[in-house]
């Protein structure tokens, strides 16, 4: 292991994603890229590259053997996430792994609203119960989708009313990473909420895409019951169904309305607001 002050080996999961990949091209230093397709790996010089997938436990040992820190990006949504998620932290735990940082979300708690709030509640609780150190991101809902929720009719729907949701960038939430995977022993033990620097009404939002966009988006407050049928129209398992749904019904509880100051804290800069993410984008 690294002796204090001097960085040793880093693993940066789900590297060739939008989040691992934002985090592998800021980095610095040993590091090793663990993906599960190596074509699709970024190509970052000196890195090592290990290819695993999460489900398979002696793989992903096999290729944090030697890393101090591992930056844990959560796995991809399925029924039986938690139990993955705790077969990689075995995994880690049994690799000698000294410190994970985990990519959470706001409000993570066994009876959030949101369905995959609860997972990540079970992934922090198994990464406490398991010994490593750890630091826990908790992202708000990721700014840089909601020109996806516009819909081919211009209307955003859900049942949300007027609650709020603090979204935030992707970059902002990389950078946050970065400084954590670049000091971790300064960040042990600490759970931070990623959020922008402002909560929006999803009429906000709509708002926000025309002025951007010059393209006319509203907002439509679904009933319940009629975001269900909706979603279900397009055929997915109802577990993904209820979570679509429930993200909706968490931002109308209030539950992703909270402003945080942790990305500047962290990095040093303003978080991005939505109007500035989409024109750097124009």
């Amino acid at each position: 292991m690294a002796y204090k002050g001097e960085m040793g080996l880093i693993v940066i999961s789900g590297a060739t994603g939008h989040l691992g990949g934002r985090v592998a091209r800021r980095m610095t230093g040993p590091m090793r890229l663990l993906v599960r397709d190596a074509g699709r790996a970024p190509d970052i010089g000196g890195a090592e590259l290990a290819v695993a997938d999460y489900r398979d436990t002696d793989a992903v040992a096999r290729a944090l053997e030697g890393a101090d820190t591992v930056l844990m990006v959560s796995a991809s949504e399925s029924p039986d996430r938690v139990d993955v998620h705790r077969g990689f932290v075995d995994a880690a735990v049994a690799a000698g792994v000294g410190h994970l940082v985990y990519t959470s979300f706001v409000g993570a708690s066994p009876d959030a609203t949101f369905t995959l709030a609860r997972d990540h509640w079970a992934t922090e609780q198994h990464v406490r119960d398991s010994g490593p150190a750890f630091t826990f991101l908790r992202d708000n809902l990721y700014a840089d989708f909601l020109p996806f929720l516009v819909g081919d009719d211009g209307v955003i729907r859900g049942p949300v009313g007027d609650g709020r949701a603090a979204v935030v960038a992707q970059d902002d939430i990389a950078d946050a990473i970065t400084a954590v995977l670049q000091a971790p022993e300064a960040h042990a033990g600490r759970t931070y909420d990623l959020t922008g620097p402002a909560a929006l009404t999803l009429a906000e939002v709509a708002e926000t895409i025309s002025t951007s966009t010059g393209r006319p988006v509203r907002f439509h407050n679904e009933s319940v019951p009629e975001a269900y049928a909706s979603r279900s129209s397009y055929g997915a398992p109802d577990w993904q169904v209820e979570a679509w749904v429930s993200t909706y019904t968490a931002i109308a509880a209030g539950e992703l309305a909270h402003v945080s100051t942790a990305v500047e804290d962290l990095t040093g800069h303003p978080a991005t607001s939505l109007a500035d993410l989409l024109a750097r984008r124009s």
